[in-house]
């Protein structure tokens, strides 16, 4: 199967679970209460689950060996782009600059990030891959959590470092290290789990977006906002890794990675902590939509 097809079955399923969320808001079997309700089962419970299981992987000479270059590569690219989404915006208006700098600080890689990685560079490309999401979740449940989190600074420190989803990630590096094997029945329970990851998040913002209306959609915000994401950063990543000739594989991974549309967290976050959640789903909505087409043609330059 080529990329492109690849890449398009991935973009179909997650419309067509998004259409299942829609139409359960158009016939109210999922009315706003039970949004909230979903949202919370989503950040409590599952993704803490999906996020162990991306932890548990075999610790071997070569995994140690490219573990600190992907991982200080992408930790970069976080890094760029986190300060990036600080000067980007500063015209817009507040509540639509925040989901905006989400969306550009994290995107959606831990969903399409993995499967697309594998069918460019194979089993190879998939390890460097699971490695450089590390960085992707740290600023997302951080940096990313931050902007919707307005208390003082040591709140937010106390919050992030008490958050179920930040806990999971240095209970996942735990994981990592530990010289015997959770019993069988745990990991296939964090798998299960962790699997309703992608249908849950996307039938919450199937939901939100029954309840948009398409002439209140700001079109030229969210082309700017998304060639930013799924141009401007990826070439950004991909012309300093090869001036600098770091390995071709690592700079396909990390380029790829960068390129990925904005996180479907951005809409389920907004929507938790009361934030513009109608744009933060338009956001998510676009962006994916376009890289239908810019995902694919990134992989000519590799």
């Amino acid at each position: 199967m080529s990329v492109f097809q690849t890449m398009l079955n991935l973009q179909l399923s997650l419309f067509a679970i998004m259409l299942i969320g829609f139409f359960c808001r158009r016939k109210n079997l999922i009315d706003e209460k039970t949004r909230g309700v979903l949202s919370d089962l989503l950040i409590n419970i599952i993704l803490p689950c999906n996020i162990l299981g991306s932890f548990r992987m075999e610790v071997t000479d070569e995994l140690l060996r490219s573990a600190g270059m992907v991982f200080a590569l992408y930790m970069g690219v976080q890094v760029f782009s986190y300060l990036l989404s600080r000067v980007a915006y500063l015209k817009v208006p507040m509540d639509k600059q925040v989901i905006l700098r989400h969306g550009t600080i994290t995107s959606n890689a831990g969903f399409l990030g993995n499967p697309i990685t594998y069918g460019v560079f194979g089993a190879e490309g998939l390890l460097y891959a699971s490695i450089a999401l590390i960085p992707v979740r740290i600023f997302l449940w951080s940096a990313g959590l931050s902007l919707y989190t307005k208390t003082d600074s040591k709140s937010v420190i106390k919050n992030l470092m008490t958050h179920p989803c930040v806990v999971s990630v240095f209970v996942g590096f735990v994981l990592m290290f530990l010289p015997f094997e959770l019993p069988v029945f745990v990991t296939n329970t964090i798998d299960y789990v962790g699997g309703c990851t992608t249908a849950v998040s996307m039938m919450v913002i199937g939901a939100i977006l029954a309840d948009i209306k398409l002439d209140n959609i700001s079109k030229g915000l969210l082309a700017y906002y998304s060639f930013i994401r799924l141009i401007f950063i990826p070439a950004c990543v991909f012309i300093v890794l090869s001036l600098f000739h770091v390995q071709p594989l690592l700079t396909g991974v990390c380029t790829l990675l960068s390129g990925m549309p904005a996180a479907s967290m951005t809409a389920i976050l907004a929507a938790k902590y009361n934030g513009n959640y109608e744009f933060g789903s338009q956001v998510v909505f676009v962006s994916t939509v376009l890289s239908v087409v810019t995902i694919p043609l990134m992989t000519l330059f590799f």
